[in-house]
């Protein structure tokens, strides 16, 4: 009777955490898609009122000082951004809450003056800050917290990028790849879901991902096309990681003062932005991005994305990676799928997948953004272009705290951190 009634109180426990988790996730997932959903709306003011007002960009190198200023006055000028989301997850170490209005109001002001940065990456920060402060609220011990950080970043990315099942999956891959916290599943779908409920509540996800109608059907000549774009994808997301990674201690080297750094970059990015004759390459770019998946093709614009967006946020302007990612990768799909015999707007799609998946080392949650965005239509192509990418990228990536425990080659333990 004892080892029944033992059995018993276990699984009473396993229920009542159930609840607990429930009632906890879908509050971060309403707190997060709340905020989420009002920095979706700024940045799109921001951006309205720059195309509106094309001589806004003249203020990058004063918009740059101005968000140096903003974190030195919130002592947070040694920000690690992204990097210390991962931390927090895989080390506890503790999330300050100044960091959400901080990203919040850096990243608006970057996409204002005509930075080119994206807005998931800011995201992340954003709903792990928020989500982490609520844990502290909670009392909740070192390991619950991180199940917590968990939950903000996956609410945050639905709620702001509408691929809630890619944001379960991501919030548990990206931090240590080949090691996934399942505790944390059930959470973070939790609040993945609810925060994607909450943004759609709220006006935005309206319509769903990127229309791509000139998918191919499995078969031999395509499996080729999609293996060798793979191959080329994994090459352009090591030039990309390569780029942001070497802006920033290129300019602390040649500019150790931040407020000149910021300064001096503004002036770079809006003196190329000027010899380009447009924006194109300012901003986060989703525009661009439709109008190359619905047939248009910038040869050079792959090279002057990562050019503008290395500038831009190595000079210490805020905002995220993932959408000029994706603004690369189709760029350069739509300029090399056709060249391999790929039609223009699936090349542009699995260009899209395939360096996400090379600059992130997340392959599970890049089929499922192929799903999201796209559809399931050619998704055993997009895995394969994505599994090529991840293989070939070799141990690169875009968060520096990132670590990589399984070899990609062999089945051995390498334990290092992303390149």
């Amino acid at each position: 009777m004892s080892f029944l009634s033992e059995r018993v109180r276990r699984h009473l426990n396993e229920y009542g955490s159930l609840a607990k988790w429930l009632i906890y996730s879908c509050f971060i997932g309403a707190l997060v898609g709340l905020v989420a959903a009002a920095f979706h709306h700024g940045i799109h003011w921001a951006t309205l009122i720059r195309d509106q007002n094309p001589w806004i960009i003249l203020f990058l190198p004063l918009g740059g000082v101005a968000i140096i200023l903003l974190y030195r006055w919130c002592g947070m000028e040694k920000d690690r951004g992204t990097n210390l989301v991962l931390v927090a997850v895989r080390d506890a170490e503790r999330l300050k809450l100044r960091t959400a209005p901080l990203i919040f109001l850096s990243t608006i002001l970057t996409h204002l003056v005509g930075g080119s940065a994206g807005r998931e990456g800011a995201a992340l920060q954003l709903g792990a800050s928020l989500s982490a402060y609520a844990g502290r609220k909670l009392r909740l011990d070192e390991k619950d917290e991180r199940i917590v950080v968990m939950c903000g970043m996956a609410a945050a990315f639905s709620a702001l990028f509408g691929t809630p099942l890619t944001a379960v999956v991501f919030a548990m891959e990206v931090v240590t790849v080949g090691r996934m916290y399942y505790a944390a599943l059930v959470p973070c779908l939790a609040s993945s879901l609810v925060g994607y409920l909450t943004s759609q509540s709220l006006g935005l996800h309206m319509q769903d991902g990127y229309p791509v109608s000139d998918s191919l059907e499995l078969a031999t000549l395509p499996i080729l096309q999609a293996a060798v774009l793979g191959a080329l994808c994994a090459a352009l997301s090591i030039l990309f990681c390569k780029a942001m990674h070497a802006a920033p201690r290129l300019y602390a080297k040649y500019l150790p003062d931040p407020l000149l750094r910021a300064a001096v970059g503004g002036a770079l990015v809006l003196g190329l932005t000027l010899l380009a004759g447009d924006q194109t390459y300012n901003g986060a770019g989703d525009g661009v991005i439709r109008r190359m998946l619905a047939g248009d093709t910038i040869p050079e614009a792959f090279l002057l994305k990562i050019l503008f967006t290395a500038l831009t946020l190595g000079a210490g302007f805020r905002g995220g990676e993932i959408v000029p990612v994706l603004f690369t990768g189709c760029a350069f799909g739509v300029w090399a799928g056709p060249l391999l015999g790929l039609p223009h707007g699936f090349s542009g799609a699995l260009g899209m997948a395939a360096t996400f998946c090379g600059a992130t080392n997340c392959p599970l949650s890049s089929i499922l953004l192929a799903y999201e965005l796209f559809g399931g239509h050619g998704l055993t192509l997009y895995a394969l272009c994505i599994g090529v990418s991840y293989m070939l990228s070799g141990y690169h990536g875009l968060y520096s705290e990132q670590k990589i425990i399984y070899s990609k080659f062999r089945p051995e333990w390498v334990d290092m951190k992303a390149e």
